[in-house]
């Protein structure tokens, strides 16, 4: 018998890094979900992320969340984006509290419903400057508390946690049409060039 190698889930953005995911993975992906929680970029991302999902042949469901009463310069009708670079204090408005955990246990949930055995993120060693919820250490205890808290042990995959963004970039050279992605905080038609974001993503495809 032929194991079924589509046994995983993806958080899929739209940008750059989970887009790179998604196709080094492919072979493992059944299902691409993306969450609408809000954010000035999603509806920039998310048609990139639908995109990449129907090149591939892959499913993709956009989950709805309400972020109404979180704080964060990231989500719409709160304060602009600011200008800078991730290693720069005033990037940490862009948090957005416990985002990843939030997202993680939602496809947590949905692979334990659908019995799939895997969930994929892309978080990756950029992103640990100001975001908790993307540092190894929280990885690790969320994959714990997703085997705890599942019948079917499912399993956090971050293979990207210790790598840079331009290690990813590398990676998915030649393979992804980058062209194709968003990652602009500021959700404009042209990615700005000028947040964190839209900085570190030049920086690596420098």
């Amino acid at each position: 018998m032929v194991q079924n190698l589509k046994n995983s889930i993806i958080l899929i953005s739209g940008g750059m890094d989970s887009t790179t995911l998604l196709y080094e993975y492919k072979e493992h992906i059944a299902i691409g979900v993306s969450f609408n929680y809000g954010s000035k970029h999603n509806y920039r991302e998310i048609p990139f992320a639908r995109l990449h999902c129907q090149k591939l042949g892959i499913e993709h469901r956009i989950i709805n969340l309400d972020f109404t009463f979180l704080k964060s310069h990231l989500l719409k009708n709160q304060p602009n984006i600011p200008d800078g670079h991730y290693n720069d204090d005033v990037m940490k408005q862009t948090i957005v509290p416990f985002r990843n955990a939030i997202m993680l246990s939602y496809c947590v949930a949905l692979a334990e419903s659908d019995n799939y055995q895997k969930v994929y993120i892309a978080n990756h060693n950029g992103d640990h400057v100001i975001y908790p919820d993307c540092r190894e250490d929280f990885i690790n205890a969320f994959k714990l508390a997703s085997a705890y808290g599942t019948n079917n042990k499912i399993q956090i995959v971050a293979p990207y946690v210790k790598l840079t963004k331009r290690d990813i970039f590398v990676r998915g050279y030649g393979i992804v049409n980058y062209d194709e992605t968003y990652s602009c905080y500021k959700g404009e038609e042209k990615q700005c060039g000028t947040c964190g974001t839209c900085v570190e993503r030049l920086e690596a495809m420098g």
